[in-house]
């Protein structure tokens, strides 16, 4: 970094700890009522990307 330049921010600096803390408020309360989708499905249907068997999102994904 250049001197001139002033100080770099980090790409992924948080800015609203308020709002954060609310989404992971909102993530424990769907992953403790079970409206969670396994990882393995998730990459099963994400493998698919680009080939022959490619479909969409499962809906009850975001039931």
């Amino acid at each position: 970094m250049f001197p001139w330049m002033g100080t770099e921010r980090a790409i992924f600096e948080s800015t609203d700890l308020a709002a954060e803390a609310a989404a992971d408020a909102r993530a424990d309360a769907d992953s403790a009522a079970g409206r969670i989708v396994d990882h393995a499905e998730v990459a099963a249907w994400l493998a698919k990307w680009g080939t022959a068997d490619e479909t969409p999102m499962p809906p009850q994904w975001l039931a």
